[in-house]
């Protein structure tokens, strides 16, 4: 049974956080200005590099569809969306067109759609899960990809928690160590493409990019 709301770990409180803070996250999140790139822009290019031409994406931790969910349906693909968050799952559905893009509420952590993808992303979301959760979240990965498809996630950049803040309250982050990351896509059947820690060039994210053998 989960603990109450108030004394619930900060890795409890994610979901809770994300439901009442939904309108407000997604207006940060898609606040670029007129004109300029997404920060996300050269990883999402070669993340679609990968990807067989009008393949279905899993998005996973999906938020309101933008920018990540967004930028792939303008490239032809077809975006499965899941968030444990109705009112994201809201605000996903209100952006995208549902001949494009569809969304489920649905606990990454016990996901089985009982389906592979063309590909599999997890873009600030994964990291919200506490080491043991996101240790599981291998086999996840491995069930929803297809032969062949890429996977791109971001992480911490070294072992440890830290805590963020969404709207002035705690906001939870975990990473394992990256030479467990590495050995977790190996084992899981993902060879690895390319990792950069704190990229400079995309908001200082730690962002790994492997495939599917």
């Amino acid at each position: 049974m989960p603990a109450p709301a108030d004394h619930a770990s900060p890795a409890d409180r994610i979901v809770d956080l994300y439901r009442r803070h939904a309108q407000a996250w997604a207006g940060a999140r898609t606040a670029t200005p007129p004109g300029a790139r997404p920060m996300e822009e050269a990883w999402l290019a070669r993340f679609r590099a990968l990807l067989v031409p009008g393949a279905g994406v899993l998005d996973i931790g999906c938020g309101p569809g933008l920018p990540i969910a967004g930028h792939l349906v303008a490239h032809g693909y077809r975006v499965t969306g899941i968030d444990s968050s109705p009112e994201m799952i809201a605000l996903f559905r209100r952006n995208l067109p549902a001949a494009q893009a569809d969304a489920v509420v649905a606990d990454m952590r016990a996901l089985a759609l009982g389906r592979t993808f063309g590909g599999v992303v997890a873009w600030d979301s994964f990291f919200h899960l506490s080491p043991e959760p996101q240790r599981g979240m291998f086999q996840v990965f491995a069930d929803h990809a297809a032969p062949g498809a890429p996977l791109m996630f971001t992480s911490g950049p070294a072992e440890g928690e830290a805590i963020g803040t969404l709207e002035g309250e705690p906001l939870y982050h975990a990473s394992l160590d990256p030479a467990e990351y590495r050995a977790r896509l190996d084992a899981a059947g993902f060879d690895l493409v390319a990792h950069r820690a704190e990229d400079p060039e995309c908001g200082g994210h730690t962002v790994w990019l492997a495939r599917r053998r």
